[in-house]
């Protein structure tokens, strides 16, 4: 009835204390635990995860088709299926999606844009943590 994607392997890791200089394309799955000072892209028309962790910082673009940060990023972010901002989420840049899930506590320094703002409204899910709270989202 209800049909989910299979998420593709996480099959490379950037360790923490791991510092990388320059462009890193990858293909499926990445999980960035260290540094990257450069782009970090997946390879056009592959079902791709990224996700980058609490202690992680990319310094430079970030573009994938399901994107989890819950670290920090200086520079534009593009998620072609999902990005999801944890808690710890620092986003300097401007943010373009399909589908965006934000939890309370990450912080967006940019412009939000929908990859496809011609068509019917984006899905846009404020999570949070707390029971009882509500979620709030401020825009301009």
């Amino acid at each position: 009835m209800f049909t989910k994607k299979k998420q593709p392997p996480i099959r490379t890791l950037i360790g923490e204390g791991t510092v990388i200089v320059g462009e890193l394309r990858f293909t499926e799955g990445l999980r960035i635990d260290g540094e990257v000072q450069g782009d970090v892209i997946a390879t056009e028309g592959s079902h791709s995860i990224l996700v980058i962790s609490e202690k992680a910082r990319v310094i430079g673009r970030v573009k994938a088709g399901h994107v989890i940060i819950n670290g920090s990023v200086e520079g534009p972010v593009q998620s072609d299926e999902l990005l999801e901002l944890q808690p710890k989420a620092s986003i300097v840049g401007d943010v373009r999606y399909q589908s965006l899930e934000m939890h309370q506590g990450a912080t967006i320094n940019g412009e939000l844009q929908p990859l496809k703002a011609d068509e019917k409204a984006p899905l846009i899910k404020l999570a949070t943590t707390n029971a009882g709270s509500t979620p709030t989202a401020a825009v301009g």
